[in-house]
């Protein structure tokens, strides 16, 4: 048996034609295709059938109901019967995208009865689906209404930078994603937004440059800076091979820095400087601790680890006292490092204190840093 439909067409779309205006009526061959249930497909062989599950059959459809018709791009005439539309549970249509299935082969009057019941359903699908769009789009202008405002009124506020604003169209991140601004689609301030989005846009660009420009410009000057005080180092205080080598423009500037720290921090001259030895004092230390003398921990599991120490002990804190009194004008931090084998973290990490003198000398900044005295060697912490 046919499942039930809703008879929501008009009758006089599928009755038949007078007997005084057969003979005057033309006709069209259309095909109309559609499936069988297996009782169906039962009674199909029964009745001396094919048996076969979708079923294809040739009737004439009148001029007057051609509306139950579609016609393909090869000229294959089909009666209306795929897509179906249906209600479901809450009574919305719905389109299904197959033949209807009968449980015994219809008639040709089914067959048109039920074109007609999808023609009348699928005028009110697509009426119901314009309904609900305009319906969308209505609550969707106003949301963007209401976010083009937002923009317009926070200068902070910025389209997105890709794909970047450009004269017709623009990109707008807001609470519910990135939304689209375009002057050929919206009016009002959804339309103002593309212009005023391309304005800050361009101004951002125009300010980015110009903070370029100042940065070269600040680190020319300091270049320059730098230059003219190794060419005065090296006048008044470079060596004879030091002044060749900076006439012939081969005189590393760090070279001169170095012997430049040497001498303004040279009442510390009796203090060791830190190496950067920090993984030759964890090779030894996770030797000793493992009792492997051949242990190699490899580079990529070295850590150092460190900033500036938040606390110090009254010793260190002297000794700080005595750098600061040694370098006047300088400023002298306690530093701590961490050394860590990161594979191992069973491994007690050795931490070294450090004393970290930094002072400016015209363009310079030099900076040294100096073990702890009596502190030479890290101490291993858990």
């Amino acid at each position: 048996m046919e499942t039930a439909v809703r008879n929501v067409f008009r009758p006089e779309l599928v009755e038949p034609a007078s007997p005084a205006t057969v003979t005057s009526v033309r006709t069209l061959n259309v095909t109309a295709t559609y499936e069988l249930s297996e009782a169906g497909r039962k009674a199909l062989l029964l009745a001396g059938g094919d048996g076969r599950a979708v079923q294809r059959v040739e009737l004439e459809v009148a001029t007057n109901r051609l509306h139950l018709v579609t016609v393909n791009g090869h000229g294959v005439a089909r009666l209306k019967l795929q897509p179906r539309f249906e209600f479901n549970r809450e009574q919305r249509i719905i389109q299904i995208d197959a033949p209807p299935v009968f449980d015994a082969p219809p008639s040709i009057e089914d067959l048109l009865r039920l074109a007609a019941r999808n023609h009348e359903l699928e005028r009110a699908f697509h009426a119901e689906r314009t309904l609900e769009r305009t319906k969308r789009a209505d609550v969707n202008g106003a949301r963007k209404s209401e976010y083009a405002l937002a923009f317009l009124r926070d200068q902070l506020q910025r389209a997105a930078v890709w794909p970047a604003p450009d004269a017709t169209r623009c990109y707008i991140n807001t609470p519910v994603g990135q939304m689209r601004f375009d002057v050929n689609v919206d009016d009002g301030p959804a339309r103002d937004v593309v212009r005023e989005a391309l304005r800050r846009f361009r101004a951002d660009v125009k300010a980015a440059e110009e903070r370029r420009a100042r940065t070269t410009a600040e680190h020319e000057r300091r270049h320059a800076e730098r230059k003219a005080a190794v060419d005065n180092w090296v006048a008044e205080h470079g060596s004879p091979d030091q002044k060749a080598r900076h006439a012939a423009g081969l005189l590393p500037v760090r070279e001169v820095v170095e012997t430049i720290t040497d001498r303004a921090f040279e009442r510390l001259a009796g203090h060791s400087v830190y190496r950067s030895d920090g993984y030759d004092h964890l090779q030894r230390h996770a030797r000793e601790w493992s009792g492997n003398p051949d242990l190699i921990i490899p580079r990529r599991e070295f850590l150092d680890f460190g900033g500036l120490a938040h606390s110090a002990t009254a010793a260190q804190w002297t000794r700080v006292q005595e750098f600061q009194a040694a370098v006047a004008g300088a400023d002298v931090r306690l530093h701590r490092r961490e050394y860590i084998w990161k594979r191992h973290s069973e491994l007690p990490m050795l931490r070294h204190f450090t004393i970290l003198v930094t002072k400016r000398e015209g363009p310079f900044v030099l900076r040294r840093e100096y073990l702890m005295p009596g502190e030479e060697e890290p101490s291993a912490v858990r």
